[in-house]
């Protein structure tokens, strides 16, 4: 049973994180991801075995519980007599850190019904909008955004449009979240 349950967590996690543990980048961006959320140290090597990239060892339960605690569950426990959701206030969809961008990448931003925004990474959390269809948000607004996660609302603060001289705040996909992806 325990080990259905690692391969179930695995699974989670690359869900969680939006992609599959398959390369050393990957487990170096996880164990950094979960020092970040916990400041907990966690070293890829252990990472790399318990996904079996390495010569699997039986993990100890106290990374099963760094990693459950990554998900939002308060300890490995919690998660294996799961009964639905983690405790509240955590992210479990797709998410992008948006200070893993370099400056200069660009991210597309969908929401129903048919909205669609390009936005250029400028550093420092700030983004500059270089294409939008059928939203407010026109080429060349700026904007804070800390986090995207999918299927949730995405909240800008500190949105600067042509022709407005105060900073506001916009929600976009305020129903059903927003998808997003690196162009």
């Amino acid at each position: 049973m325990e080990e259905s349950a690692i391969a179930t967590l695995r699974l989670d996690i690359e869900r969680m994180v939006g992609r599959p543990m398959r390369s050393p980048k990957d487990f170096d961006l996880l164990a950094e991801l979960i020092y970040r959320r916990l400041h907990e140290v966690m070293s890829s090597m252990t990472l790399k075995r318990l996904w079996g990239y390495l010569t699997p060892v039986k993990p100890r339960e106290s990374t099963l519980t760094v990693l459950a605690r990554f998900l939002g569950y308060a300890d490995w426990q919690a998660y294996l007599h799961r009964t639905g959701e983690p405790e509240s206030g955590h992210i479990l969809g797709r998410w992008l850190d948006v200070t893993t961008l370099e400056a200069g990448a660009t991210v597309r931003l969908t929401w129903l019904p048919d909205r669609v925004c390009d936005v250029r990474y400028d550093g420092d959390c700030r983004f500059t909008v270089v294409d939008s269809r059928a939203i407010r948000l026109k080429p060349g607004d700026t904007f804070g955004c800390m986090a995207m996660i999918e299927g949730e609302p995405l909240y800008l603060h500190d949105l600067r449009q042509a022709g407005s001289h105060e900073p506001t705040a916009y929600v976009c996909g305020n129903r059903g979240g927003i998808r997003f992806e690196r162009l």
